[in-house]
């Protein structure tokens, strides 16, 4: 009777389901592809990758805790996770079928359009314009530390130079069309507590999770 109840509950909640989205769900990863997804990013050519959104938490903050360091850390993270992402998709361009904007470039014009910093201020269908492109990946990456000497790992995190299993994280990252702005693709993925010593390598980490699911993906 129990099993019973336990697949009716199931079924219910499979089948309230919104149609408009799908949602798939392994463990601490979820993805999600919208109906237009497949029609969409056959008409894209170029697409932008926008500066992440880096927090880094602590369990128990750090002794001789400078906030303005710690803020310059994360903005630091933020563009290396941006220019390690940009690294790798050009690294294997030939398995995807879009090319991906020069992040110098993009972080210009994003400069000049008076964007940049306060990307939340805009719709991705208005970035993408003022970028001149077809669609924006963008994400957030939030760190939590365990250790104790929590200022040097994170330092270590965003500059390299360290390795061990000292915090988690998670990340999120979204691909939205830049003709109306609408989300198409969004992966989130949890990073359990295993961090290697640069933002290269987790980039390489976060993109091995991703590129089974990634929508250019050849």
């Amino acid at each position: 009777m129990k099993t019973f109840c336990t697949l009716l509950l199931f079924f219910f909640a499979t089948t309230l389901m919104s149609p408009a989205q799908v949602l798939l769900g392994e463990g601490s990863k979820q993805i999600f592809a919208s109906p237009q997804l497949a029609s969409a990013i056959q008409q894209h050519q170029t697409v932008a990758i926008l500066p992440f959104t880096a927090k880094i938490t602590y369990r128990k903050p750090p002794k001789n805790f400078n906030p303005q360091a710690h803020q310059e850390q994360e903005t630091t993270l933020a563009q290396n996770i941006q220019s390690s992402l940009y690294t790798y998709l050009l690294r294997k361009a030939k398995s995807y079928s879009v090319t991906f904007q020069e992040v110098e470039k993009t972080n210009s014009l994003l400069k000049k359009a008076g964007m940049y910093g306060k990307l939340e201020e805009f719709t991705r269908e208005e970035i993408a314009k003022a970028l001149g492109v077809d669609a924006v990946i963008s994400g957030k990456f939030d760190m939590e530390q365990t250790r104790s000497d929590g200022t040097a790992f994170a330092t270590a995190v965003v500059f390299g130079g360290y390795a061990g299993k000292t915090g988690s994280g998670s990340l999120t990252m979204t691909l939205h069309n830049g003709q109306d702005g609408e989300l198409l693709w969004r992966f989130f993925k949890t990073m359990d507590d295993d961090f290697t010593s640069a933002t290269d390598d987790l980039v390489e980490r976060m993109m091995r999770k991703v590129s089974r699911n990634f929508p250019y993906a050849i």
